[in-house]
């Protein structure tokens, strides 16, 4: 199977793909932070192939990276509405599209920007997503016709996403009859997850994050018989 995948993803606009050794018990989409598709997430997704997840991570950049958040701003405004969308629903279309991959479900993990177009793509009747995973973003939407359920992680102390647009996400996802599970971690800042963010990384907070989100992967990313 992986051969024929990775040529036809590789040649694609999808930038990154791990494939774990033995078959997948599911598969996922990962969407990158504002920083781009670092080594950060390279690694993430590696993480998960070891965990027997196929992970796609799509460059939202087209292999431009930043380092500081004067460059992730700039890089973000460049970003089109148009573009992202047509990008993240053809990334989609070609896991989905397999026939190797007709029994997977499949599933998302967003950092920050990529939650938020995580949270997009859950939306979208095209896209069966049956788990999404939700680091510190939030966005207002209608997840009535979501097939997801929903797991977030967020910070104490966040200068980008407010304590309140959270309760708001919550409380929409749970008024549409959606699983839910939002954790807080004390004394942590936006980009707690991210191991090469030094100022912000928590480990004791990532270490359990990450617990949370395998367990929850697990559950929901199932092999139909």
């Amino acid at each position: 199977m992986t051969t024929n995948l990775q040529e036809t993803l590789q040649a694609s606009l999808v930038d990154y793909l791990a494939i774990p050794t033995s078959a997948p018990r599911g598969s996922l989409i990962v969407l990158h932070a504002w920083w781009g598709l670092n080594n950060f997430i390279r690694s993430f997704c590696n993480r998960l192939a070891g965990e027997g997840f196929l992970v796609l991570a799509p460059d939202l950049y087209h292999g431009e990276t930043a380092n500081t958040i004067e460059e992730a701003q700039k890089l973000r405004s460049k970003l089109s509405r148009k573009v992202v969308e047509a990008e993240l629903i053809q990334a989609m279309a070609l896991l989905q599209a397999r026939p190797d991959l007709a029994r997977h479900s499949f599933g998302g993990i967003g950092f920050s920007l990529g939650a938020y177009w995580l949270l997009w793509l859950a939306e979208q009747l095209s896209v069966r997503l049956t788990a999404s995973v939700l680091f510190y973003g939030a966005r207002n939407g209608d997840y009535s016709r979501s097939s997801s359920a929903f797991l977030g992680h967020f910070a104490e102390q966040d200068d980008y996403v407010s304590a309140a647009s959270v309760k708001k996400l919550q409380k929409a996802l749970v008024s549409s009859g959606k699983q839910v599970s939002f954790h807080t971690y004390p004394g942590t800042s936006h980009w707690f997850f991210e191991s090469d963010r030094p100022d912000a990384y928590r480990a004791g907070a990532a270490d359990l994050a990450w617990q949370r989100t395998v367990s929850f992967l697990q559950s929901h990313l199932l092999i139909s018989e």
